[in-house]
C-alpha cells in the first residue's frame, strides 16, 4: 500500500513540476494560479495543497532540487588544479544540457532572478574559487573578477540554450575558458 501511495505522490509532484515549467515558459510566476496549475496537471486543488503551499513554494522546491542535484553531480568529479576550470565548466554545461527544459525555463526572464544568483554561486564554488586561490588574487579584485566572469558566462550559457545548443558542451566550455583566460585576445 505504501509503495502505491509513494508512486502516486511522486507522479503528482512530477506533473505539477512539469505543469509549472510549461506555464513559466509563457508568463511570470506572479501570474500563475493554483487553478491553472491544477487544470494543466489534471489534479484537484486539495491535492495540490497537500504537496505545496502555493506556486512559489512549488518553484522553490524545483529550484532546490536542481541546485542540490547540480552540486552533487559536480562534487562527484575530481580534477587536478590545472585542468579543473575547463573540465568543471564542461561538466556544468553537460548538466545544463541534460536538464535543458528546466534550466532554460528557470534561467529565462520568467524565472526567479534569485535562482540565477544561486547558480552563479555553485559555478563560483566549482570553477573560480580554486583558480582565485591558485593565483593568490586580491580578495576585492577576486570578487569583481569572479562576478564579471560568471555573469558573462551565465549569459553565454543562456544564449547557447536559446540557440538550440548549437555547439557541444565541450566546445562551449573551450570558448568560455578561452574568453576567461585571454579576453579579447581569444578572438581569431
Amino acid at each position: 500500500m505504501n509503495a502505491k501511495l509513494d508512486r502516486r505522490k511522486k507522479y503528482t509532484r512530477m506533473v505539477l513540476k512539469e505543469s509549472l515549467i510549461n506555464l513559466l515558459k509563457e508568463k511570470q510566476i506572479s501570474s500563475i494560479t493554483v487553478k491553472e496549475l491544477c487544470e494543466l496537471a489534471d489534479i484537484n486543488r486539495s491535492t495540490f495543497y497537500s504537496h505545496y503551499a502555493d506556486p512559489y513554494d512549488l518553484l522553490t522546491k524545483i529550484e532546490e532540487e536542481i541546485l542540490v542535484d547540480m552540486y552533487q553531480t559536480l562534487s562527484s568529479y575530481n580534477f587536478n588544479k590545472e585542468d579543473e576550470a575547463l573540465q568543471m565548466t564542461e561538466k556544468i554545461l553537460e548538466y545544463v544540457a541534460d536538464n535543458r527544459n528546466v534550466c532554460q525555463t528557470l534561467l529565462s526572464e520568467h524565472g526567479d532572478p534569485q535562482f540565477q544568483h544561486k547558480v552563479m554561486k555553485v559555478t563560483y564554488d566549482f570553477t573560480m574559487k580554486n583558480w582565485m586561490e591558485i593565483h593568490n588574487a586580491d580578495e576585492k579584485v577576486s570578487e569583481y573578477l569572479s562576478l564579471y566572469v560568471i555573469s558573462g558566462s551565465l549569459h553565454v550559457l543562456k544564449n547557447w540554450l536559446d540557440n538550440g545548443m548549437d555547439k557541444t558542451p565541450r566546445e562551449m566550455a573551450e570558448l568560455i575558458h578561452s574568453f576567461t583566460s585571454y579576453g579579447l585576445g581569444a578572438i581569431k
